[in-house]
């Protein structure tokens, strides 16, 4: 089977752009994997999850067993009020039975080192310190240029680079702007022998005034994130100040955050994170978008990476079976939205409820948490057990 096009070229080497790549060069097409930044620029981001709807993705292109050899099982999550008392759990310890996997989180840079290396692997010409600047379009084919000068020709062009897009600036300049929602993100891997965190779980505190979530990983690293609406925690430049105002927004919640924030050698971040909600559209003449570039969620549903991944092979095969590039983007687009725009409202909803709450507020979340997560669990439920198919091309 092979494509109705020749050439490829993909920006961004994150989630999406690798993921595309692999299954473009299954059909035979001439795939470049253009990444702006530098092949040892180190972590991007700090960790994320992969829930089992992103993992039979991986499964289908041969690298689930690596993935997971890579990361790390989630038992499940377990939620703590201000004063540590477990006010609710989440068990994805039945989700492999469920689902056919189970949550698995993974260090950001890991998995994009995985995933560019699989598709160089493959025949991918996967290129870093690639930064696009301008794009047009001639008779048949797309026109990329480069920072560095160079300009490169493909049939298509997929934007893979994320919430803030340059693809997306440079082909859809009349789209929204991505919106903030109200949360700023620091995040580290740490070792805190102390910390009372089963292996295997992740646990979320609400606490008085930010909340924060940990990871006890295998071996005895703690993985942790902390959220808060402080707009000023971005404009912190000195390491330091910025780890004594994280422990200062923690004070009077469990003690275990402060201990876990102090042996973190390196703070990562702060990021600012962002969503969109919606576009008017995802494409124009031969370049389309997918991932984050398009519908990007923040980290508040877990559904970020699995969605990058179900769109890679859902563009891919609407390109296999399709009879034109703006027709295979067409039907991508009409395929994907209404489930994308879904999760991005379910997560911005999550993410609300990560907001510091006065004490009636507080005394209220306590006791009706364990309904809403089970709300929060079909839900989840609904994400988790949808599959996209590599199925044999369109008749």
């Amino acid at each position: 089977m092979r494509a109705p096009l020749q050439r490829a070229l993909v920006v961004g080497g994150g989630v999406a752009g690798p993921t595309v790549a692999m299954f473009l060069r299954r059909l035979g097409v001439q795939v470049a994997v253009l990444e702006a930044r530098s092949e040892a620029a180190g972590d991007a981001g700090a960790f994320l999850g992969l829930a089992p709807n992103g993992l039979q993705v991986l499964a289908e292109l041969g690298l689930g067993a690596e993935v997971r050899a890579r990361g790390a099982a989630c038992a499940g999550l377990r939620f703590l009020n201000a004063r540590g008392r477990c006010i609710g759990e989440i068990d994805h310890r039945d989700h492999a039975q469920r689902f056919g996997a189970q949550m698995v989180m993974i260090r950001r840079a890991e998995l994009h080192r995985t995933l560019m290396a699989a598709a160089t692997e493959r025949g991918a010409d996967c290129r870093f310190d690639a930064r696009v600047v301008a794009l047009a379009e001639r008779p048949g084919e797309v026109v990329a240029r480069l920072e560095s000068g160079e300009a490169l020709a493909a049939d298509v062009l997929l934007g893979c680079d994320g919430v803030r897009s340059r693809v997306r600036a440079l082909a859809l300049p009349s789209s929204p702007a991505p919106a903030f929602t109200g949360l700023c993100d620091i995040g580290g891997f740490a070792r805190c022998p102390g910390a009372p965190l089963e292996p295997g779980w992740t646990v979320m505190t609400f606490g008085r005034r930010a909340f924060f979530g940990a990871f006890a990983a295998p071996g005895g690293e703690v993985w942790w994130f902390h959220n808060n609406g402080a707009r000023e925690t971005m404009q912190v430049v000195d390491p330091e100040q910025r780890r004594a105002s994280i422990l200062a927004l923690h004070a009077g919640d469990p003690p275990w955050i402060a201990d876990v924030v102090r042996a973190t050698p390196t703070l990562l971040g702060p990021w600012a994170l962002h969503d969109i909600m919606t576009l008017p559209r995802w494409h124009a003449g031969r370049v389309c978008l997918l991932g984050d570039a398009a519908h990007a969620t923040s980290p508040s549903a877990g559904q970020g990476a699995s969605l990058a991944l179900e769109d890679a092979l859902v563009l891919a095969r609407c390109l296999r079976d399709a009879a034109d590039p703006p027709a295979a983007f067409a039907r991508f687009e009409q395929e994907r939205r209404v489930r994308v725009e879904a999760v991005v409202r379910q997560a911005r909803k999550n993410g609300d409820g990560k907001a510091p709450a006065g004490p009636l507020a507080a005394w209220f979340r306590d006791r009706m948490l364990p309904l809403f997560l089970r709300l929060g669990a079909a839900a989840q439920a609904r994400f988790y057990e949808h599959r996209v198919e590599w199925s044999p091309p369109a008749e």
